[in-house]
């Protein structure tokens, strides 16, 4: 019988894979790309004058959502299940799904701060957590570890 695989986190993988390699060709675009995916101007102002901040900050958070799109591929069965599978997956499916909730708040509260990048990055984000959260939840049972066999005490 074929392998298959959770095509949600699977979906949910390639999208933070996708975001960590935008955030490193960030880094090589320089201070106008900083600019245009919303690093802020100090960001851009820094990463001008060659401060190693703003391209150690965006590797961080390169690296880290690589890592997010390995759990993603580990839960959806297409890589080897990796440690702390279950409540990865919830942290990474949480921190996505509060970034991207957190625009209907500020919206409220304080829209003034809420710019076209801000918009639309957290709707992106959102979509994310709900692709995670899709797939967390109908690959939850096969991502349970398998028992081991109960040796009989003699």
């Amino acid at each position: 019988m074929p392998k298959t695989f959770n095509k949600w986190l699977l979906a949910g993988g390639a999208l933070s894979a996708l975001a960590s390699c935008l955030h490193l060709a960030v880094i090589v675009g320089g201070p106008d790309w900083y600019r245009a995916f919303g690093a802020g101007e100090g960001m851009a102002r820094a990463a001008a004058s060659g401060s190693i901040v703003p391209p150690l900050v965006t590797f961080g958070i390169a690296a880290i959502l690589a890592v997010w799109s390995l759990f993603a591929f580990s839960g959806s069965g297409l890589v080897g299940r990796l440690p702390l599978l279950r409540t990865g997956l919830v942290a990474i499916t949480s921190i996505y799904l509060l970034r991207g909730f957190a625009l209907f708040p500020t919206l409220l509260i304080k829209p003034s701060i809420v710019d076209g990048f801000t918009f639309w990055s957290s709707l992106v984000v959102l979509g994310y957590g709900v692709t995670y959260l899709i797939g967390t939840v109908t690959a939850w049972r096969q991502m349970s570890r398998p028992r081991q066999e109960q040796v009989p005490v003699v």
